[in-house]
């Protein structure tokens, strides 16, 4: 079964190191741009609390992983795998992402 790729927006409109809240389906996703060109998906919905908050996290590394930190209770989700440090049970889901002609589109896990 193929991936259906939503567009979500223009590279340009994540600016570095930072994420931004799309809408996939009925699903709140968290688009991050790592540098000036990865990209990575998450749930945007905080496990912890149930609200859409994640998108405006703060993005970093522990160790080897990047990350970012849920600006309510600064738990920490991989980035690749959605995976909470913390709390492995409030992990999110991680979603595929693709660049194409300068957007961004991503394919629910």
């Amino acid at each position: 079964m193929s991936q259906h790729f939503t567009a979500v927006c223009h590279i340009d409109d994540i600016l570095p190191d930072t994420g931004v809240a799309a809408r996939v389906g009925d699903r709140h996703v968290a688009v991050f741009r790592i540098g000036s060109d990865r990209f990575h998906a998450i749930d945007n919905i905080d496990p912890r609390s149930g609200a859409s908050v994640l998108s405006r996290g703060l993005v970093g590394n522990l160790g080897e992983r990047v990350v970012v930190a849920s600006p309510l209770y600064k738990n920490h989700f991989d980035l690749t795998t959605g995976e909470c440090l913390e709390a492995p049970e409030q992990s999110v889901r991680a979603h595929a992402v693709q660049v194409q002609d300068g957007r961004v589109l991503v394919a629910l896990a």
